[in-house]
């Protein structure tokens, strides 16, 4: 009896050895450099093109925030200037101050209206056509400074579109992988799908880390244009309501 329970004990012991042995889990390293080891070049390819849109992206972020910054610094300079050198009827030197300010938004447009209303210099009679030429050259400048502010947003706002759906397809191609290494080798451990998993992992990862932040900026420098629109339209307005005035006190 003490045979057969010692036998018995024994081979429990080696059958916990020997499950523990199977199911001992494989030291898994996922650090970047190991995952990029395993992945297959179509996931690389993927990575490296989602690398690419992210530094295209940072870089339409980084232009457009300087061309916004400046564009408003120069403008809350230019604003007070231009008003006071109109109430003094000084138009030469708006009009120079405008071209000091080329950076700003504001005073391109004033720049457009103001050489339009001097084109045909200075008369006792100001006719209606003229004003009405202003108002167009006013809303010709708008709209070409509209689309430079817009420079690369179209571009960003594709990025962020897209982006998740490269990572997804980096996703596709990971669990692609992974299955096809479970084929080859007839398992289904960890150790089969790391690669495939890895993969999957990076550029899913990557898509939304690329995706983000564009799609954030979009918006941010959405708002900044639509808010510059009404600068403009202000600003215009406001100039077309000066001549007028002018108009009416010249007729005087």
């Amino acid at each position: 009896m003490v045979v057969a329970n010692l036998a018995n004990l024994n081979l429990i012991l080696v059958k916990t050895q020997l499950t523990a042995w199977l199911f001992q889990p494989e030291e898994m390293h996922f650090d970047l450099l190991t995952m990029w080891n395993h992945m297959g070049w179509p996931a690389r390819t993927i990575a490296i093109i989602l690398l690419i849109m992210s530094a295209w992206s940072i870089g339409v972020m980084i232009d457009r925030w300087i061309a916004f910054g400046a564009a408003r610094k120069q403008s809350r300079k230019f604003a007070p200037m231009v008003a006071g050198a109109l109430r003094e009827g000084q138009l030469d030197e708006a009009i120079r101050m405008a071209e000091r300010n080329k950076k700003s938004h504001l005073a391109r447009v004033v720049t457009s209206g103001l050489r339009e209303f001097r084109r045909d210099g200075e008369s006792t009679e100001i006719p209606g056509e003229k004003i009405e030429a202003t108002k167009r050259a006013l809303d010709r400048a708008e709209a070409i400074v509209h689309v430079e502010l817009e420079r690369g947003l179209s571009g960003l706002a594709t990025i962020g579109s897209t982006a998740p759906f490269v990572g997804l397809l980096g996703t596709v191609i990971g669990i692609i992988d992974a299955f096809s290494k479970i084929q080859e080798q007839r398992a289904t451990g960890l150790t089969a799908v790391s690669g495939g998993i890895s993969e999957a992992l990076v550029t899913t990862a990557l898509g939304l880390f690329v995706a983000i932040p564009a799609v954030a900026m979009f918006n941010y420098f959405t708002a900044k244009i639509r808010a510059f629109d009404v600068e403009m339209d202000n600003s215009s307005s406001e100039l077309v309501d000066y001549f007028l005035q002018r108009a009416t006190v010249t007729r005087r």
